[in-house]
């Protein structure tokens, strides 16, 4: 049995996970994740960092495990990313299907997503 985390999807993804550049090391954790909801698109993460709060395009995630996020950033690129910009942000409610209802039961069956629109 190996100790390396389990990749997932963005919509499992937990606010608080490290986010790293290319070579490993952590620059900031995750805070949100984007969406472009018309058409139910991964557009990126929101990060925070000692710089203040950031965004990282879906086209600079690379792996998105249990354990942390990977982009192909190097630190230099890291350190000047945007801050984010109009995007829906979405956050994740971990008492979300945490009841013993039978939707809080279907809900954890069949992974339904815990993320919530900010309003």
């Amino acid at each position: 049995m190996t100790d390396e985390p389990t990749p997932i999807a963005y919509t499992a993804l937990e606010p608080g996970t490290p986010v790293q550049s290319s070579d490993g090391q952590q620059f900031g954790t995750v805070a949100a994740v984007l969406v472009v909801e018309e058409v139910s698109v991964f557009d990126g993460i929101v990060v925070e960092t000692s710089s203040g709060t950031r965004f990282v395009d879906a086209d600079h995630v690379g792996t998105i495990t249990t354990a942390y996020v990977r982009t192909s950033l190097t630190a230099d690129e890291a350190a000047q990313l945007p801050e984010p910009d109009d995007s829906p942000v979405f956050r994740a409610d971990a008492r979300d299907d945490t009841g013993t209802s039978l939707a809080d039961r279907f809900g954890r069956m069949f992974g339904r997503g815990t993320w919530k629109r900010e309003q």
